[in-house]
C-alpha cells in the first residue's frame, strides 16, 4: 500500500496540523496518553510509526537510555532526524511488520496512531511480545473502532451543514477503508474492539489500562468543532504488559 505521508501535498498539509507544529501538547489525546507511560529511566524503547519523533525525544528527555523510532515514510524519518540531536535516538525506514529484523529486545514499545495502517493487529501483537523484555510495556493509541467502522470518518450533516450523527456501519467487517484526510484519499484498516483487546490477551499480554480520551478542557473551550468530539470516541489508548 502506498504511503500517503510521502505525498508532498499531503505531507505539507500534515505539517500544518497542531500536533505537527506544537508537538505532543498539540495532540488532543496527549494529556491522557502520558498518564499511561511507564518510567523511562534507563530503559530501551521502540516507537512504531514514530512520525516526527516526538515520543522518541520525550522518552530520552525522561531518562530512556536508547530509543529506536521506525516509520514507513521517508519524509517522516527525514523530519525526525532533522528535529533530533540526541545520540541516544536512531531512526530507521521500516514497517512495523518487520521489527524482528532489528534483532533487539526492548523494555518499552510505543505506537501513536499508526496501527490502523496495518492489516493484522494480531501479527503486530505477537511480534511486539517477542521483542519485549520480561514484564515489558506496550502502550499504543489507535483510531477508535467506532470512528473507523463506516469508513468515511465524517459526520452525517443536515441541510444547514450541522453534524447530526456519526455513522457506524460494517462494524464486524474488518477490512480496508477509504477515507479523505487532509484533502487526500487515505487507506486504513478497520479493526473491532475485540481484535485490539483480545488480540493482546491471547498473545501474551496483561492489559493494565484502557482509555477512550476526551479532548483536554482547554481544547474544549477553543471551538464548537472540538466540543463535538464529546459525541463519539475518536481514539483508543491501551497500556499492556508482557506476561512472563
Amino acid at each position: 500500500m502506498k504511503n500517503e505521508y510521502d505525498n508532498p501535498n499531503f505531507f505539507e498539509a500534515y505539517s500544518q496540523m497542531d500536533r505537527s507544529r506544537k508537538g505532543l501538547d498539540g495532540a488532543g489525546e496527549w494529556h491522557e496518553l502520558k498518564k499511561l507511560l511507564p518510567d523511562f529511566t534507563g530503559k530501551t524503547v521502540l516507537d512504531l510509526g514514530c512520525g516526527y519523533g516526538w515520543h522518541c525525544r520525550y522518552a530520552v528527555e525522561n531518562g530512556a537510555e536508547k530509543v529506536i523510532g521506525i516509520d514507513l515514510s521517508e519524509k517522516m524519518i527525514e523530519k525526525a532526524k532533522e528535529m533530533t540531536d540526541s545520540p541516544k535516538i536512531s531512526y530507521q525506514l521500516m514497517g512495523m511488520e518487520e521489527i524482528e529484523g532489528l534483532n533487539e529486545q526492548f523494555d518499552i514499545v510505543l505506537s501513536s496512531l499508526a496501527l490502523h495502517y496495518v492489516a493484522s493487529f494480531e501479527q503486530i501483537a505477537k511480534k511486539v511480545n517477542h521483542c519485549l523484555t520480561p514484564n515489558g510495556d506496550f502502550i499504543f493509541s489507535a483510531e477508535h473502532p467506532i470512528f473507523t467502522a463506516q469508513g468515511t470518518e465524517d459526520w452525517i450533516y443536515d441541510q444547514q451543514g450541522n453534524p447530526i450523527y456519526w455513522p457506524v456501519d460494517r462494524y464486524f467487517d474488518e477490512s480496508i477503508r477509504e477515507t479523505t484526510f487532509l484533502g487526500e484519499t487515505v487507506m486504513k484498516y478497520h479493526k473491532t474492539l475485540t481484535t485490539y483487546l483480545d488480540g493482546l490477551l491471547t498473545n501474551g499480554f496483561q492489559i493494565t489500562r484502557i482509555v477512550e480520551p476526551m479532548p483536554a478542557p482547554e481544547m474544549l473551550e477553543s471551538s464548537v468543532e472540538m466540543r463535538n468530539e464529546l459525541r463519539r470516541p475518536m481514539m483508543l489508548l491501551v497500556a499492556a504488559r508482557k506476561i512472563v
